[in-house]
């Protein structure tokens, strides 16, 4: 329950602070005189989104604190733990606005965000705007409201969850489909070159590895001769045959010179292994070099098919085998396509399948709410003067969307035997203010501990009907807190408080302050909204009528 408001530098406010109470509040005063102010005041701390020019002219900052009882119960409560702010038998919202249009908020003295104030408010207050038959004028509108009287959040989240994978499972084969056509458009370019490539099957290196046995076997035939002649001229009729002789004829005195050839008998052994060792690698040179004159033909074929190869496909020679494995890769894919693609068309029918089950599911839930709802509001439109109109909730087939398959459509029927129609052809003005003051009150039952305010939700009725429209209001708020915005004098007098809001003019500054009324003062105000500016005896004798005095 909203128990007090205080504000300080918001537009026309310079400091104002006002105390609630239990039961039906009404706030009356002239047009312009900031009505709409003080709720614009009480959205900016509850964290509503509104106008942004809020701070008075000349002042730094604007202020708003509003605090509310909150029994252990109340759903608030759980939004304070969640958010990880103290609880307790009252709450505090505080909220500034800078003059450059920053905003800081605080709860209980802790440091928020106007997420959590939304969300606190949402517990807290039900705002019902004089513009709120707009909604009603809309069907786009209506299946929301149904939907909010029958708490169906949950049942449409699992459907929007469903149409969420429909959209995914049919882009997913749309995707495919496309990949599939995009492969099978260059397929029979995919099979002739991966059977080339598969026929010559390129290695990495092996270019390179081409490229010298190529030019091995091209310098070969010029250098061999020489290479032999070497071998030959190092071999046992040449070096080796000589450096044997050395060795024998000096072995045999080498006794008689007493040590002196011991020393290069040893150096001609040590070289007779370094000839061996030259010898021997000649010889494995002249292998090498040894070459079928075909082999270089074969070698040079396979390497200029390498390369044109490569050219061909605009790739590295060392990169042919990988081009060759993506080649490989494209064709399983389409060799696998089908399959892919019937397990993709089963998954988009499952994922509708199970759409279908939950929007089937939702429309059933509707259809059953739109029965009670319809009897909700008539049992509201009695007490409003309206109990020979019939209100109905047509439930059409729609387009299916994330919201399911139906179309949700309010329609009236205000006279017995007249044809029903949707709203803004049946509906005058001051029925449509009761229509709606009917749909509020059934969308709003059980929610506990519940601030309502209704700007003027009494725009285009008078007399009778204003009374009624009092009365409900009054009565909805003797289980709680009603506060309203009225320039009906009907409903002003059924308040069990009541404060007029004044527009005054001090030094060139305007500003607007609230004035609790007295008895006598109700009297005056009450006279003032049936008369106007000049106010008779006969005014206050019919002021003191509906006050009851």
């Amino acid at each position: 329950m909203l128990r007090g408001l205080d504000i300080s530098d918001m537009l026309i406010i310079d400091r104002l602070e006002l105390s609630f109470q239990p039961g039906l509040n009404v706030l009356t005063g002239e047009t312009g005189a900031g009505k709409s102010i003080l709720l614009d005041s009480l959205g900016f701390v509850l964290g509503w989104r509104g106008r942004a020019d809020l701070v008075r002219q000349g002042a730094a900052q604007g202020e708003v604190t509003a605090w509310f009882d909150l029994p252990e119960d109340h759903p608030a409560q759980a939004v304070l733990d969640e958010a990880g702010l103290p609880r307790g038998d009252e709450l505090i919202l505080r909220r500034v606005n800078t003059a450059d249009g920053r905003k800081t908020a605080w709860v209980n003295d802790r440091r928020c965000s106007g997420e959590v104030l939304r969300a606190l408010s949402d517990t807290l207050v039900e705002l019902h705007g004089q513009h709120d038959d707009r909604g009603l004028l809309n069907p786009r509108g209506h299946r929301d409201i149904l939907d909010e009287f029958a708490g169906l959040a949950p049942a449409r989240a699992k459907t929007r969850a469903a149409w969420r994978d429909v959209a995914t499972a049919r882009k997913a084969l749309a995707e495919a489909e496309a990949a599939m056509e995009a492969i099978r458009a260059e397929e029979e370019f995919l099979r002739h070159a991966v059977g080339e490539l598969d026929t010559l099957d390129p290695q990495p290196g092996e270019d390179a590895s081409l490229d010298a046995q190529r030019r091995l076997m091209q310098g070969a035939e010029r250098i061999r001769d020489d290479v032999a002649r070497a071998h030959q001229i190092l071999g046992y009729d040449g070096a080796e045959g000589a450096m044997n002789d050395a060795i024998k004829w000096l072995d045999g005195v080498a006794e008689q010179a007493d040590g002196a050839l011991d020393a290069p008998l040893a150096a001609l052994a040590r070289a007779m292994v370094e000839l061996d060792e030259a010898a021997d690698g000649i010889a494995a040179a002249m292998d090498r070099l040894e070459f079928n004159p075909s082999e270089l033909e074969e070698t040079e074929e396979r390497l200029f098919a390498i390369r044109g190869l490569a050219r061909k496909h605009s790739v590295a020679p060392d990169d042919l085998s990988a081009f060759a494995d993506d080649l490989r890769t494209k064709l399983a894919a389409l060799d696998a396509g089908d399959a892919d693609l019937a397990q993709l068309r089963g998954a988009l029918s499952a994922a509708q399948g199970a759409y279908d089950a939950a929007a089937a599911a939702l429309s059933d839930k509707r259809k059953a709410a739109a029965k009670r709802l319809d009897k909700a509001v008539m049992a509201e439109l009695a007490p409003l003067k309206m109990e020979r109109a019939v209100f109905a909730t047509e439930i059409t087939p729609d387009t299916a969307g994330p919201d399911g398959t139906d179309m949700v459509a309010f329609t009236v029927a205000t006279n017995p035997g007249a044809p029903s129609g949707p709203l803004n052809k049946i509906a005058s003005g001051g029925e449509l203010s009761r229509f709606l003051l009917a749909l509020k009150v059934c969308l709003t039952k059980g929610q506990s501990g519940l601030t309502m305010i209704f700007d003027e939700i009494d725009r285009g009725v008078g007399g009778a009907t204003a009374d009624a429209v009092g009365r409900r209001l009054a009565s909805i708020a003797a289980g709680g807190q009603v506060l309203v915005v009225t320039h009906s004098p009907q409903v002003a007098a059924l308040g069990a408080h009541h404060w007029r809001v004044e527009k005054r003019v001090t030094k060139g500054m305007t500003t607007s302050t609230v004035v609790p009324l007295s008895s006598p003062d109700r009297v005056d105000e009450i006279a003032r909204m049936l008369a106007g500016d000049t106010i008779t005896d006969q005014a206050r004798g019919a002021a003191r009528a509906l006050l009851g005095h």
